[in-house]
């Protein structure tokens, strides 16, 4: 074993140590992978996006309120159960595919340990590892068949095997998510009618937008500025567009 190892764990072979005279923080990162977070963030955009252009489409057509109504609520349930049934197919493809990686790996770390054991090697070495090092690195990693499918399934797919994804929770997500947003332009037919109404809709689709862009914001740390007024921009050319279409169209239409 080359001297470096000796009496040193494998936590401490990879450790750094934290720069003189800085904290010993601890800090965590987002989930940026599972289907969830994600699911939720976009199924507000979503939502919001959608309903609003749907609404303020139907809108501009003239037609009776209740008609702008049950518009508004049928593009809620039917966006939020679509949304959800893709998310769910979505990630659920995804943890099979992935599930199906996982057991072609156990497989050839039952099969071939050594070439096996080489190649965990080889990806340590080509990190700038000491051959030596790395060769021992892995053959310790290689001892406990199920550290060893982590530390392949990590090392050479990219995946965490304990987080492959919940399609359940990224249905729920985006279901409740896409509600969210798709209810706010749809509040203000519900106790009003008319300019009034669609004027309503257009103000909380604006703050919605500034409040769903400074959110996204917040998760990629990017500019709450611009990131807002890039959803803002967005939900209105949408808006826009189908208004538009709507007036071109027009139908006459009663309480």
């Amino acid at each position: 074993m080359p001297p470096s190892l000796s009496g040193m764990g494998l936590t401490q072979l990879f450790q750094r140590p934290a720069p003189t005279g800085e904290a010993h923080d601890d800090h965590t990162h987002r989930d940026v992978k599972g289907g969830s977070a994600r699911a939720a963030i976009f199924g507000v955009s979503d939502g919001l996006v959608s309903n609003v252009s749907l609404i303020l489409g139907v809108a501009g057509a003239s037609p009776a309120p209740g008609v702008v109504r049950l518009a508004g609520l049928a593009g809620l349930i039917a966006g939020a159960c679509s949304m959800a049934a893709g998310e769910y197919v979505s990630v659920q493809a995804q943890r099979e595919l992935l599930e199906r990686e996982l057991e072609v790996e156990r497989r050839e770390l039952e099969l071939r340990p050594e070439m096996e054991r080489r190649e965990l090697a080889g990806i340590y070495r080509s990190r700038g590892v000491e051959p030596a090092v790395a060769d021992e690195v892995a053959a310790q990693l290689s001892v406990d068949p199920d550290v060893a499918l982590e530390t392949h399934a990590r090392e050479e797919l990219g995946i965490d095997p304990d987080e492959l994804g919940s399609p359940v929770r990224a249905a729920v997500s985006s279901f409740v998510a896409f509600t969210l947003g798709a209810v706010v332009p749809l509040v203000p037919w519900l106790v009003s009618r008319g300019t009034g109404a669609v004027v309503a809709s257009v103000i909380l689709g604006v703050v919605a937008s500034i409040l769903v862009g400074a959110l996204l914001a917040g998760f990629t740390g990017r500019s709450v500025v611009a990131s807002s007024l890039r959803q803002l921009v967005v939900a209105s050319l949408a808006a826009a567009v189908t208004f538009g279409v709507g007036a071109s169209l027009g139908v006459s239409g009663t309480v």
